[in-house]
């Protein structure tokens, strides 16, 4: 089996057996639990020792020694101006002497003897499939995760190119408009071009103007000419089979006409002809053009009916703010509700988030969105936030989110037969919108919280082959958006009990590794006004991080810090940052409630340094499970919800719990069976 594939099961727990008869079994799965922590609940009879050499890579293997190789305790000995020289003096040999030869490590620590590693860990529940049975795993994965409406991050779209490409099966279903436009770019099998409509070339267009020739905007055209060939045959498939939506086209004229010109495009029937006079015409007959004139002309119930007649519910729902905002009677605003009679699961729950946590106060807002499998974020000006006139009141932000509750709970009712749910599931986030996130062992939805406990210290790392330099930063929030900078820059000041970084390696292509440990209970009584901390990574050096080889994770260690800096048995997660960006986002801790948070992020922005742009908007993800979770969301799909766990006909759990015969079992990592439900 391939090892892409073995890769992606591991991180659903599942270890890949070989072909040949296994030998040692015992001995492997006494090392499993040794060095890993790793339990083996199914499977025991074909554990083999290859195993324990493909989870030492993905856990870690030869990870690069820190700057201060008695991290943490060493750091601690050291006087603010031994950091600072010994940093000084790593900087001039490397960026200075441009010499990145070898790895650059402390002239004043002392060698320091470690103690041996003795902690308590959290066991890892793992299963063994038969090959077989694995690629037959792997093949329900992919039809859940085409069956998604929602872009698929890199790993999971990689996953499903790579089955296509290997077993020829193009599922009958793709519900993704996204990743049908990137299996077509690159598989350039035109079958694939009949699941689209002629509006969506537009969308194929910009992918391609980005991924062959690294270019953001459609403004921006210099395609070779095969490409050019490539989608004019797109554009007269479509209009030769009828799926020319010349309505939804008008949305994008300009675009359209830029295209066209660029094409060379020489219609050569009488549809198509139509087509390109539309687009180059004067006149725009979309339904946005005739819905803002409606609104223009205080119309609302008008512009309501017309979006809902040519767009359907789901584009009013996304004009709601806009649509409330401008009604004068609450009969208005009735009428606009009545037309919400969407079957959009996943619009509906992103929608319910925003008006539970609506804020009408009027200040500058953050918006967020993302392109090309990056965030990309806008703070509103103080001129923007003046000029805005779609700003509805708390009370009638209250009002929709009950509305959209009570249809959540219509439209998902009895989906499932009788459920079973852990308690522990309404910790876990929802994946409402997973494509800017990295894949890995351990990585969950972004917002899911996770309890650390009080006597432990989170240890976040970061290592990285074949680039210079990556940094590890840490931002501490406060409850009013204040923000306080622990990172290369600041830490030589900091270090403390509380918080220790383990210095600024910069060892070129063999490597390099960052290190943090926060003590909560420490940190809270030194830094009392702190709530929140936020982990980012940067690449220092050129490029980005899809250029290199960078890995991101973190430990729960015991406060006594026995053992190695970096012990797979301690691994929480461990997981590759490839986003074409220099800059992630990874994860948070709420420090009130000693909780560790999902963030993982790629954010489409060229800053080497974190310090550089605000993040307080972030600490809205960290809310979603108050207002939609596991727990809730399976609450409304079942039909009963049952705590007889032998009644159960579907599971929903973050345990290995013994299911009846013909039970489902859905765990927290399964983002591709909650994707096809919404």
């Amino acid at each position: 089996m391939k090892s892409f594939y073995k890769n992606y099961l591991f991180q659903k727990h599942v270890l890949a057996a070989g072909k040949k008869a296994p030998e040692n079994p015992f001995e492997t799965l006494f090392s499993l639990a040794k060095l890993f922590g790793i339990r083996i609940t199914e499977g025991q009879h074909l554990a083999d020792a290859s195993m324990i050499g493909f989870t030492s890579s993905q856990l870690g293997e030869k990870v690069p020694e820190p700057f201060y190789r008695g991290f943490p305790e060493s750091v601690r000995a050291l006087t603010e101006e031994e950091l600072l020289y010994d940093q000084l003096l790593s900087y001039y040999m490397t960026y200075g002497l441009d010499d990145f030869s070898e790895a650059r490590h402390s002239v004043f620590e002392e060698n320091l003897e470690r103690a041996a590693f003795n902690e308590t860990t959290k066991v890892k529940e793992f299963r063994i499939l038969t090959e077989k049975a694995a690629l037959k795993y792997i093949g329900e994965i992919v039809t859940n995760l085409l069956a998604g409406t929602r872009p698929l991050n890199e790993q999971a779209y990689l996953l499903c190119l790579n089955y296509i490409r290997d077993f020829r099966q193009l599922p009958a279903r793709i519900a993704s408009k996204n990743t049908i436009i990137r299996l077509l770019l690159d598989l350039r099998d035109p079958e694939i071009a009949r699941h689209l409509i002629l509006s969506d070339v537009i969308k194929a267009a910009d992918e391609l103007n980005y991924r062959v020739y690294n270019q953001k905007s459609l403004r921006k055209l210099n395609l070779k000419n095969q490409d050019r060939k490539f989608l004019t045959r797109i554009i007269n498939d479509a209009i030769a089979d009828g799926r020319c939506d010349i309505e939804t086209c008008f949305e994008k004229k300009h675009l359209w006409c830029g295209l066209l010109h660029h094409l060379h495009f020489l219609p050569e029937t009488e549809p198509a002809r139509e087509f390109a006079d539309a687009m180059r015409g004067r006149r725009n007959r979309s339904a946005y053009a005739a819905f803002e004139a409606k609104m223009a002309a205080k119309d609302v119930r008008g512009a309501a009916s017309l979006l809902k007649e040519r767009k359907g519910s789901g584009a009013v729902l996304r004009q709601l703010n806009y649509l409330i905002s401008r009604c004068e009677k609450d009969e208005d605003a009735a009428f606009v509700m009545s037309c919400l009679d969407t079957r959009n699961v996943l619009l509906l729950l992103q929608l319910l988030v925003q008006y539970e946590n609506y804020r009408a106060d009027g200040l500058p807002r953050t918006f967020v969105f993302t392109k090309f499998n990056t965030l990309r974020v806008h703070h509103e000006t103080d001129e923007e936030c003046a000029a805005r006139k779609s700003l509805i009141g708390k009370a009638k932000a209250d009002l929709l989110a009950v509305m959209i509750r009570e249809r959540l709970k219509h439209l998902l009712h009895g989906r499932l037969g009788t459920v079973y749910i852990d308690p522990a599931m309404s910790a876990y986030a929802l994946p409402l919108q997973e494509s800017t996130s990295q894949g890995g062992f351990g990585v969950l939805p972004k917002g899911t919280r996770l309890p650390i406990g009080e006597a432990k210290v989170l240890r976040a790392f970061t290592y990285w082959e074949k680039v210079n330099d990556i940094d590890l930063s840490v931002f501490g929030i406060d409850d009013e958006g204040g923000q306080m900078e622990f990172s290369w820059r600041t830490m030589f000041r900091k270090q403390s009990g509380a918080i220790t970084y383990s210095g600024d390696e910069t060892s070129g292509y063999n490597g390099g590794s960052e290190y943090f440990d926060i003590d909560i209970a420490r940190f809270r009584k030194k830094y009392p006004k702190m709530r929140y901390l936020i982990f980012c990574d940067n690449v220092y050096s050129l490029g980005s991080f899809s250029d290199c080889c960078c890995k991101a994770g973190y430990m729960l260690r015991d406060a006594m810090g026995s053992g190695q800096v970096y012990e797979p048995k301690t691994v929480e997660s461990a997981f590759r940052i490839n986003c074409d960006s220099r800059f992630a986002y990874l994860f948070g801790i709420d420090l009130e409630k000693s909780e560790f948070i999902w963030l993982n992020m790629g954010r489409d922005s060229a800053a080497a340094v974190a310090g550089t742009t605000r993040m307080d908007f972030l600490t809205d993800y960290f809310h979603v499970t108050d207002v939609i979770n596991m727990k809730t969301f399976f609450e409304m799909a079942a039909q009963q919800v049952t705590d007889d766990l032998s009644a159960a006909d579907v599971i929903v759990t973050n345990h290995d719990l013994a299911a009846p015969e013909g039970a489902e079992i859905i765990r927290e990592y399964d983002y591709e069976k909650i994707l096809a439900m919404m």
